[in-house]
Formats: structure tokens, C-alpha cells, sequence
């Protein structure tokens, strides 16, 4: 049960009992920075500052988010069909289906080997619109990503519709790249090697390993799939607050 008084559920730990601070509470998932911690404090009905919360979660607590490593440097290769950045990092968006992101992030299960979820946003809103996790990255894979995004949204007029990738080989293939013009959808393509053209996207993929996949080990196929299908449509959609949404949730 939390405390009836926000600041006071903020003192230091070592006065108050050691097992009353964030990480023992369900919806903070111990995970959060300030900004998020704040949001599900205001959520629960308590009126604090974001600066208080700051204060006692960095300088008395000593508590801080969890934060992924840097990737190493990017060995460039050569791209065949790449296609221009039409999306030129304009990541605003008047209306739902006009701009959607997709890439690829992989994680382990306990026996070294890896699963590669492709997911597809909507810029609008930064809603997952659609994803698949299998066990390759091929064409095919972010062909049925598309695909299966397309069928969840009734009335979508393709013709209308642009969508930003990274250079991979499987967005470059003649699979995808047909397949995206025979329906008539704008393809667009950041530079190589430079994630921030695809920022939204990558901030989606860092929620989801810091909340749920760096939390836990998998030790079957199912639990990963599982886990990022709880995440995408249930946590990050409806329950995560988006800075983007001024702290509102997609749905």
C-alpha cells in the first residue's frame, strides 16, 4: 500500500523501512527516470514536482534509470535499391497512417541464440502499429511486418502512406521494394549508419529493452515473443507515458 503522503514515501530509505522505495512498486518497474516516476505518481493521485521527485530519487535514494550501452562503431558496406530519405527526420505527423518507422532489434535466450522482432510505428502518435519476432532477419520477415500492419488498419489509403527504414538488406531487397510499390507506398531510407534518422524508432526499441528485456531471461522461444507482445500492445500503447504525447499515452 503506498504511503498517504508522496514526499514522505520519498524520504531516504535508511529512515524508513528498506522495503518501501520504487522498485518494490508495480508501476515502476524500477526502470523509469524521474519524468516517468513522476508521471505514475501524478497518475496515483499525488500532487509533487518534478524536481522533488528528481531530488530524492538522484541525491537521497541515489536510484537512477537504466540505461543501454553505446553500440561500437558502424562498419559501412553497400546498399543495392536505396531508396532517398524522403522522411528527412520530420517526425511529426498530421494524421494517423501518413508516416510509419520500422526496424529490426534482436535478443537472446539463455542458450546464446537470438530472435529478431521488426516492428512498424505510426509518427502520429509513436503507437507500435504492428510486429513480428522470428529467428532471421530476411525480406520476407519485414514483408509480412508490413503486410500484417496494413491489415490491422481498416481504411488506410496506401497511397498516402511513407515509410522509413534503415538501409538493411532486407528493406533494399526486390522482395520489399516491389511489394511497397506495387501498393503504392513511399519508401524512404535514413543515411547509413545514422540511427538519429530513425530516432522515434530507436526510442521505441530502447523502452523495450530497458523495461522488459534486460529485466528477465528467456528461456524458451515463446517467452520473449510473449513478453515483447505484452510490451508493444499493452505497456508501451497504453500504460508508458510518451514525452512526445506531453506524458500521455498513445491510446
Amino acid at each position: 500500500m503506498l504511503p498517504e503522503s508522496p514526499k514522505r514515501w520519498l524520504l531516504p530509505i535508511q529512515e524508513r523501512d528498506k522495503k518501501l522505495h520504487f522498485r518494490n512498486l508495480p508501476f515502476a518497474g524500477g526502470v523509469g527516470g524521474y519524468r516517468t516516476i513522476h508521471v505514475y505518481l501524478v497518475r496515483k493521485g499525488y500532487t509533487i514536482s518534478r524536481l522533488t521527485v528528481h531530488k530524492y530519487m538522484n541525491t537521497e535514494i541515489r536510484l537512477f534509470p537504466v540505461s543501454r550501452k553505446r553500440k561500437l562503431g558502424y562498419e559501412y558496406g553497400v546498399s543495392q535499391n536505396v531508396c532517398e530519405n524522403r522522411l528527412n527526420q520530420g517526425f511529426y505527423s498530421q494524421r494517423i497512417n501518413q508516416k510509419w518507422c520500422t526496424n529490426y532489434t534482436y535478443l537472446s535466450l539463455t542458450n546464446g541464440c537470438k530472435r529478431y522482432n521488426c516492428t512498424i510505428i505510426d509518427l502520429y502518435d509513436r503507437s507500435v502499429v504492428d510486429g513480428i519476432t522470428d529467428r532471421n532477419i530476411t525480406a520476407y520477415h519485414a514483408r509480412s511486418t508490413l503486410q500484417k500492419a496494413i491489415a490491422s488498419q481498416h481504411g488506410i489509403d496506401l497511397t498516402m502512406l511513407l515509410i522509413h527504414s534503415n538501409q538493411g538488406s532486407q528493406y533494399t531487397s526486390k522482395e520489399y521494394t516491389e511489394f511497397c510499390e506495387k501498393l503504392g507506398i513511399v519508401q524512404s531510407m535514413s543515411k547509413a549508419g545514422y540511427p538519429y534518422d530513425n530516432a522515434p524508432m530507436e526510442r521505441c526499441f530502447n523502452m523495450l529493452k530497458t523495461d522488459i528485456i534486460y529485466q528477465h531471461r528467456y528461456h524458451t522461444e515463446r517467452e520473449p515473443y510473449a513478453a515483447i507482445e505484452e510490451f508493444a500492445y499493452v505497456h508501451y500503447n497504453h500504460v508508458r507515458p510518451h514525452a512526445y504525447n506531453k506524458y500521455k499515452m498513445p491510446y
